[in-house]
């Protein structure tokens, strides 16, 4: 069993998916982790290739410390473009990985790269099976089940302020510190947070919006937060492995309207 964390930038794995990925762990799943861009623009002090080499270092350790398989970004910040060559090259990691669970961004989030990842994760995860999709490297088609799952936007809100609530809730709280650790280790970018986004602490920023989702719930104190793609093309109607492997630590949203 395999699960597919496909974020934009290092760090936002850690912000809305690490928790969720520690979990699966814990079930029983092969985890994997990949940012698609390098993260060669989130820095005032340090040239290009300088912060892209530094986050990625950053990136390898927060991976390793939840023992999740890191793969390689493939574009730079603010580059990736929903277009055939980045696709192709995802989709390629995509059959490596052959995942059951996707986990990536929110559909709508506040900046083009999150909205981006998105449709690149999506459509890599639906191209798995078609063999006249090439790749780049070249890799066979791929016949498994996936299912795609959107994490909450930055902020837990779209880009026109309205809040967005989950479909199911995965309680954290236990896996927090982890979780915390994991993101520290992204110490280039608490600097940078704190300049261009007026974030006072990149780690207190990350317990604050967690509590929400936990205070969403009603149930959890810390949480992460989950929509299911539609499983046209993916998966049976009623797939749903996210919670059937967290169940200790899961509930969903009994939807209304």
């Amino acid at each position: 069993m395999r699960a597919f964390a496909v974020a934009a930038h290092p760090d936002d794995i850690e912000f809305v998916m690490a928790g969720t990925l520690i979990r699966l762990r814990d079930a029983g799943y092969e985890i994997h982790y990949l940012n698609l861009a390098n993260g060669c623009c989130g820095s005032t002090e340090h040239d290009g290739p300088t912060i892209a080499r530094l986050r990625r270092e950053e990136a390898i350790e927060a991976s390793r410390s939840i023992g999740a398989v890191y793969h390689e970004s493939l574009v730079n910040d603010l580059e990736i473009f929903y277009d055939r060559p980045t696709l192709g090259r995802l989709a390629a990691v995509m059959r490596e990985v052959s995942p059951e669970i996707v986990l990536t961004h929110a559909p709508v989030d506040y900046m083009e790269d999150h909205v981006n990842a998105c449709r690149l994760a999506v459509t890599a995860a639906f191209a798995r099976c078609m063999p006249n999709f090439a790749t780049e490297p070249a890799r066979p088609a791929t016949h498994q089940a996936v299912t795609v799952y959107h994490a909450q936007p930055h902020g837990n809100r779209t880009p026109l302020g309205e809040v967005v609530t989950p479909q199911i809730f995965v309680d954290v709280t236990d896996c927090l510190n982890e979780k915390t650790a994991m993101l520290a280790c992204h110490q280039s970018q608490k600097r940078w947070l704190d300049e261009s986004q007026g974030l006072d602490s990149y780690l207190h920023t990350m317990h604050d919006l967690s509590r929400e989702v936990g205070q969403m719930s009603g149930r959890y104190e810390y949480a992460e937060g989950w929509r299911r793609h539609l499983h046209l093309g993916f998966c049976p109607a009623d797939a749903d492995p996210l919670s059937v492997a967290l169940r200790e630590w899961s509930f969903v949203r009994a939807l209304t309207g």
